[in-house]
């Protein structure tokens, strides 16, 4: 049966897991509200995001218990390409890190999987998109040795994906929203040419996303500018992948988990795609057909690239390396609602005036544009304007409760 029929039917699959990224402390309880079923994140070291906020060993203590109470899974990122002398520190940390009893670990480097199995061997291993797995062969390889889950590689497409649910007994899973990378499925070795930085270490300084100029050998003061728009030339700038549409196709395809990219991107981002997915994920599991055009209409509204599906549909329609590559920001998050013994304030982001209209918005999609009437400071001063940083008070719409997030239209230049 084609996923096309398939998609006309109530789908008889598990319901897909929503996967997201926690960057900090913040975001991973922002994941959990707004509907995450399972968090990934890392630690300082061997998890490809060098500069995101990653968790010490007590803070990972902390996500532990919290996703444990909410039911929420907790995968630990482990998925960069280690040097021989890494491996010590590895033990070590995985020493530290099975008292956790953390839901699966993440990985890409053949020798870190050995290394858990024999340091850990009770954890369950969730297999990298790193490790750019493209077909069920391969898929069925990492099954036997050990692993039971697969990010499948970013350049496959919806029939490539539909061939692994039937020839591999693996759970799936794939991303469906976020940044993509120049290089195949993320193994990019520019930033280490040019920098010094490794990207397979976690320090990618990311280059393919500078502005280029050509320069001709024997004018080397010179250079030209390869036209592309007023603002630059980015030849290895990337849209953004977003596949909330697709989610019938995939989920007949066998895929068990959809991950969001982003644990170095805003609070807000977390909360706006979480939110978004999670309705689209019920939604769709319960009717294939039920296709809501604010699902598209909310993902606009978060800093982002041109949106794309990337190689989901065939290589010769993928445009996800073209010159509309520059970022897109309709709205600004202005502020985050806070609890404490005397009720709700809010924790100011960004700036907003009195008189400005701005919208609350909350899990499963509740959201509500009101005017902002009155300003206050925990104090009682009136004033004229919300800053960063700031602890305001707002009359907020009455179903406003922690946790929920503000923002304001930017103004049409």
């Amino acid at each position: 049966m084609t996923w096309e029929n398939m998609m006309t039917q109530k789908i008889k699959r598990k319901r897909p897991e929503l996967l997201m990224p926690a960057g900090d402390m913040q975001k991973l309880k922002t994941a959990i509200r707004f509907g995450a079923d399972a968090v990934y994140l890392g630690t300082a070291d061997f998890g490809l995001r060098a500069h995101a906020g990653n968790f010490d060993l007590e803070q990972l203590r902390n996500a532990r218990k919290l996703t444990r109470e909410a039911g929420v899974a907790l995968y630990l990122t482990l998925n960069a390409s280690l040097r021989p002398d890494e491996f010590s520190a590895l033990e070590k940390l995985l020493e530290e890190l099975k008292l956790l009893d953390l839901d699966a670990y993440i990985i890409a480097d053949p020798g870190v999987l050995t290394t858990i199995r024999r340091v850990d061997p009770q954890r369950s291993i969730h297999l990298s998109t790193q490790s750019n797995s493209c077909n069920p062969q391969t898929a069925e390889f990492w099954r036997s040795c050990g692993v039971s889950r697969i990010n499948l590689a970013r350049e496959l497409t919806l029939e490539d994906i539909s061939c692994f649910s039937g020839q591999t007994k693996i759970e799936l899973e794939c991303f469906v929203h976020g940044a993509m990378c120049v290089a195949h499925s993320g193994r990019c070795l520019l930033s280490t040419a040019l920098l010094g930085r490794g990207a397979n270490q976690g320090d990618c300084a990311q280059p393919c996303r500078w502005n280029y100029a050509l320069i001709e050998e024997k004018r080397p003061e010179e250079s030209f500018a390869i036209e592309e728009d007023d603002r630059g030339t980015y030849i290895m700038n990337s849209r953004d992948l977003c596949l909330v549409e697709q989610l019938p196709q995939l989920i007949a395809a066998g895929i068990d988990s959809f991950k969001v990219e982003g644990r170095m991107k805003s609070l807000y981002y977390v909360a706006t795609t979480a939110r978004v997915y999670r309705d689209a994920i019920d939604r769709l599991y319960a009717d294939p057909t039920d296709i809501d055009p604010q699902w598209r209409e909310e993902l606009e509204k978060v800093s982002h690239r041109p949106y794309d599906t990337g190689f989901l549909f065939g290589y010769d329609d993928a445009k996800i390396h073209a010159a509309d590559t520059h970022y897109i920001r309709t709205h600004d998050f202005v502020g985050f609602v806070r609890r404490d013994q005397n009720g709700l304030w809010v924790e100011g982001r960004n700036r907003f005036l009195l008189g400005d209209e701005i919208e609350l918005i909350g899990p499963e999609m509740r959201q509500e544009q009101f005017s902002v009437d009155e300003i206050q400071s925990l104090s009682g001063e009136s004033l004229s304007a919300g800053q960063p940083n700031s602890r305001l008070r707002l009359q907020l719409p009455d179903w406003a409760d922690d946790g929920d997030l503000l923002r304001l239209k930017r103004a049409e230049k």
